[in-house]
């Protein structure tokens, strides 16, 4: 029979105390219950307590007694010992795990004064970098310097106020020093510190009043920072406070005490002279970096990018402080949680905010999975507007991208965007997966079919991976898998690399595109051949390539002469604005990018007084020009031939031309436009509907409503099922994340000299012989 899960009660934040029978209770701070077993490694309970408490892996101590035999303070420091932890508890349902950061890490536990009343303590210290972000106490705020993390949701919450444990012979040495904040030692620079001044009178005398501990720790905090000196605690708990000056034999010193009755605390003793040398020879301020979150915050909600090397330079301006840059940016990160909510409170978050999404906006969907652990795996959303557009005005024209996220937890963003009348990008349905697999993009494609429900053949624009080619034909049957051009000619370069030199590429890539636009299969095949004629390798490859796929001329479906999916370039922009943010704020950024864009481009098209939109009236002007130097032949029937540069045979009623021209844009090329102009028609009469200012104009027609953003509320029916999404296993790697451009770049053509047809200059600068 399986030993039952042993439930590990993590404790952390509070502080211990010792009475005069050498008995040591642990009071304050949270405790979060984590289920361990036999199978669990030490490395993943740190990780998974690192993630409950916001703190660095490698800055906590794990701390536990023996059962029974409270005076032995043991140290989990391998996978042996937490073993051996688990084999000791075989008996009981909880254990206590006392999570102390490195920096408070009780080194001793045999050289611990006996008189509490002696102990001291520093509220100078700055708190350790991988200190928990969220709403975190202060370290000055607990006589033993460990943060108090209050971050996620708490499955388990377990008073610590009187835990009594027991050691006998030992008691705990507290650090007595820990690395400050830097002061300032140019005087000239205290002239800068102009924000501080208004805290000189944070602290008046004896006798001022505190509505509680919190409070005048705060306010002496600010009166140290504004006079430029440390001190530190002799006493501290909830209902007294003792403070002298840091620097040795200087008489500064205050007492503050809880009225009886009451919470207030009141200032009792005062010396306020001081005899040190200030800032000059003191060795820190009382700065933590919840002070500095406070301090920002703010202006962070104006300026989201405020850079941490800013924050150094303002915070040293306004307050005469100096910090280092690892301390900004954990202000930064504790103020920016403080703003934007918790990630992992977020995913949390995702089954009341689909259901929001759907409630404010009727015909939408909003649906997530996770795995068998409750991790999250994947979110999809289609606005009800976005649906409503591409089915009533938009061509059946669908671009699918894989947009990496650079979020703590990474994923991708999967997108599906049409173009508009216009050629312009509109957002028809994303998602938020775990990672971009064949899976994921299988789910995402019937999410999509299940939401849009119509048999029209689509045409898809995309990569040409395995996964995504067999779902298109699996999931939309009869449906065109168009290939991404970009991607082809990146794959080809990539594939054959070595194989030819720098100067020959740029001409396989020019003669790749030109086969791909080639509008009949003659002109296909000629481009192909001069690539064989460049390389022999090319060739076989671009042969092997399912041109079917990719060339003009020989696809099957609509794709309207788009032969790249660059228009998920949208969809980039959008979530590297918004890709640190939680996961429902970055959905409702996305989703305020959107409802913006359909406003702005519905305020504009009211505007056009054309039939067609502005860039396909350009188009049909430009091509109507060139009719006066056209000769039609006319027929009885719907066939004209037109002669001009070249041959070509319309087709009215079929709206063919040989050109290809008609067909591929969807607008009458010249040869078209001549026919029709002499059988008495007009050209607009055959243009596609969906070039028409009416179609575009029902495209941006529908709105998105805003969507609350509000914690999920407590289920009072028994019979509702609660669900929880924790967040995904996978976590940013540390170091600052790669800065890339969407998509990578075309091969760009060389210069070819028209005069000794050398490459890599032009006529101009041509030194061949004339």
């Amino acid at each position: 029979m399986a030993r039952p899960k042993l439930i590990a009660i993590c404790q952390s934040g509070g502080e211990f105390h010792i009475d005069n029978a050498g008995s040591l209770s642990y009071r304050g701070g949270d405790a979060h219950a984590i289920d361990i077993d036999d199978d669990l490694t030490l490395n993943d309970f740190k990780m998974e307590i690192a993630e409950m408490f916001n703190c660095g892996i490698n800055a906590i101590c794990l701390k536990y007694f023996l059962p029974g035999n409270n005076k032995t303070l043991i140290t989990i420091s391998n996978d042996k010992d937490l073993k051996r932890m688990i084999k000791f508890h075989g008996d009981s349902i909880t254990t206590d795990i006392y999570v102390i950061v490195e920096d408070a890490v009780l080194p001793d536990v045999s050289n611990l004064p006996g008189s509490r009343s002696s102990r001291t303590t520093l509220s100078e210290a700055v708190a350790p970098i991988d200190a928990p972000l969220g709403v975190v106490e202060d370290s000055v705020d607990n006589t033993v310097h460990s943060s108090l993390p209050i971050a996620g949701p708490i499955d388990i919450v377990v008073n610590t106020n009187h835990v009594d444990l027991h050691i006998e012979d030992a008691q705990l040495n507290l650090a007595s020093e820990i690395s400050p904040i830097l002061p300032l030692v140019d005087s000239s620079d205290e002239k800068n510190a102009q924000g501080a001044q208004q805290w000189q009178n944070t602290i008046t005398g004896v006798g001022q009043r505190f509505s509680g501990v919190h409070e005048f720790r705060e306010s002496l905090r600010r009166y140290a920072i504004a006079h430029q000196f440390a001190f530190r605690y002799k006493k501290n708990d909830s209902h007294r406070v003792t403070v002298k000056c840091k620097a040795e034999g200087c008489p500064w010193r205050i007492h503050a005490s809880r009225l009886s009755t009451t919470q207030l605390i009141c200032i009792k003793k005062m010396n306020s002279t001081h005899t040190c040398e200030g800032s000059v020879v003191t060795t820190g301020h009382q700065a933590t970096r919840s002070w500095v979150a406070s301090i920002i915050k703010e202006k962070l909600k104006v300026f989201p990018n405020y850079k941490p090397k800013d924050i150094v330079n303002d915070i040293k301006h306004e307050y005469g402080i100096q910090l280092n840059y690892f301390q900004a940016w954990r202000g930064k990160e504790i103020a920016k949680e403080q703003l934007q909510g918790s990630y992992k409170d977020a995913y949390n978050q995702l089954p009341h905010f689909c259901e929001k999404i759907i409630e404010t906006n009727p015909g939408s969907f909003a649906t997530f999975t996770t795995k068998q652990d409750s991790t999250f795996q994947r979110l999809f959303i289609m606005f009800h507007a976005s649906l409503y557009g591409f089915t009533q005005g938009c061509r059946p024209l669908l671009f699918l991208d894989g947009i990496p996220l650079k979020s703590k937890y990474q994923g991708t963003l999967l997108a599906a965007t049409a173009p508009d009348g216009d050629n312009g990008a509109f957002p028809v349905a994303f998602a938020v997966v775990d990672a971009e697999t064949d899976d994921n993009w299988h789910w995402f494609l019937i999410q999509v079919k299940t939401a849009l429900s119509t048999s029209c053949p689509l045409t898809f624009v995309a990569d040409r991976q395995k996964g995504l080619k067999e779902s298109i034909s699996e999931i939309f049957k009869g449906s065109y898998h168009a290939y991404c051009l970009r991607h082809l000619s990146e794959q080809l370069i990539r594939e054959l690399k070595g194989q030819f030199s720098h100067e020959v590429k740029p001409l396989i890539v020019e003669n790749f595109y030109a086969a791909a636009y080639a509008p009949s299969p003659e002109i296909f095949h000629r481009c192909v051949e001069s690539i064989k004629g460049i390389s022999l390798e090319a060739y076989n490859w671009i042969v092997q390539s399912e041109p079917q796929n990719w060339a003009n001329s020989i696809f099957q479906g609509a794709r309207y002469n788009h032969m790249t999916s660059n228009f998920g370039e949208l969809f980039y922009d959008w979530a590297s604005e918004a890709h640190e943010l939680p996961i429902t704020h970055m959905v409702d950024v996305i989703r305020g990018k959107i409802m913006k864009l359909i406003y702005s481009r519905r305020t504009d098209s009211n505007q056009w007084m054309t039939r067609l939109v502005p860039s396909m009236e350009e188009k049909l002007e430009k091509e109507t020009l060139k009719v006066p130097s056209l000769h039609v032949l006319l027929s009885a029937g719907s066939t004209f031939e037109v002669r001009g540069e070249s041959l070509e045979v319309v087709d009215v009623d079929r709206w063919d031309c040989s050109c290809k021209g008609w067909q591929l844009t969807g607008l009458p090329c010249c040869h078209a436009i001549a026919v029709i102009g002499c059988i008495g028609r007009s050209p607009y009469e055959f243009c596609s509907r969906y070039f028409t200012s009416e179609s575009y104009r029902l495209t941006y027609s529908q709105s998105v409503h805003s969507v609350p953003i509000v914690e999920r509320q407590v289920q009072n029916d028994s019979s509702d099922v609660v669900v929880n999404v924790s967040p995904p296993p996978t976590r940013r790697p540390p170091g600052r994340p790669t800065s890339k451009k969407y998509g990578a770049q075309d091969v760009k053509r060389q210069l070819q000299c028209s005069r000794c047809k050398g490459l890599g200059h032009n006529k101009s600068t041509c030194k061949g012989p004339l």
